[in-house]
């Protein structure tokens, strides 16, 4: 269900955060804890526990019936309280992949990317998003959700009669920080004229609240570029797709051919001769 992914520049975790290892003494207390908390809910398995100050960010898995295969496991990422036992479901899905580290902002500690699909077996919907520690609110919460969903970068639900091609990639900044940008191609044939649709996520440098942006012009053309021109090291890693499409080929600049020259130079008057030749 977990699978590590390396990040475009592999990100320390905040020196406040650590895993729990449920198979050390000292963990232990955080593991009673958090099961306790969480005897209410509905879960098979508790995978994964990570802990900062007074909150736990915690992986349940959820199995239908014993005789189900663990790959049709649904998950659910909880906040659990250290010093209560309120817990608040953050997000539920599928395929759960916990990438590294992201730096998603200047002087804030970096954020803990994922990626996950809305359901097994099915057509299904990529959802990127991060979890951070809200130190006002001493609790974990998620990046960019709308509808119970984190940022869309890929589905597999095209509408009919339509040909979609997407592009995703998580992209360096120059400053280090790190955004999220996402290209839809919406090819209708001969209906009407083909689509783009082009977004960017990241947190405004300001604010530090997510932002969502709907890009056009210039700015779209330039993030098509940027994410057809993912490396290879994102690519291996799951946190860009697309890349390969014959969109992209598309827009790979063309090597020109160098021709032998045939013009004759300008101070050519027709009287040189070769050597040996009479004159």
């Amino acid at each position: 269900m977990l699978a590590a992914a390396t990040p475009l520049q592999a990100q320390q975790a905040p020196a406040s955060f650590r895993w729990i290892d449920f198979h050390s003494a000292k963990d232990q207390d955080v593991a009673v804890w958090v099961k306790r908390s969480l005897e209410p809910e509905k879960w098979t398995a508790i995978r994964e526990i990570g802990v900062e100050y007074d909150a736990a960010l915690v992986v349940t898995t959820l199995r239908a019936t014993p005789q189900s295969p663990p790959d049709a496991d649904t998950f659910t990422v909880w906040y659990a309280s250290l010093t209560s036992h309120v817990v608040a479901p953050l997000l539920k899905g599928a395929n759960l992949r916990l990438l590294d580290w992201m730096p998603l902002a200047d002087g804030r500690p970096p954020e803990l990317g994922a990626l996950y699909d809305d359901c097994n077996e099915c057509a299904a919907s990529t959802f990127f998003t991060a979890f951070y520690y809200d130190r006002p609110h001493h609790m974990w919460t998620t990046r960019w959700m709308r509808g119970g969903q984190g940022a869309l970068a890929w589905t597999d639900n095209s509408p009919a009669g339509v040909a979609l091609t997407q592009v995703y990639a998580v992209l360096n900044e120059p400053n280090g920080r790190e955004v999220i940008g996402t290209w839809s191609h919406f090819d209708y044939g001969k209906l009407k004229p083909a689509e783009d649709v082009v977004y960017r996520y990241d947190l405004d440098p300001y604010s530090k609240l997510e932002r969502t942006q709907l890009l056009s012009g210039k700015e779209a053309k330039a993030m098509k570029q940027r994410l057809c021109g993912a490396q290879n090291a994102t690519l291996d890693s799951g946190l860009a797709r697309g890349q390969d499409s014959a969109l992209c080929q598309q827009m790979a600049p063309h090597r020109s051919e160098r021709r032998p020259v045939t013009t004759p130079p300008a101070n050519n008057h027709g009287r040189s001769v070769p050597p040996g030749a009479r004159r």
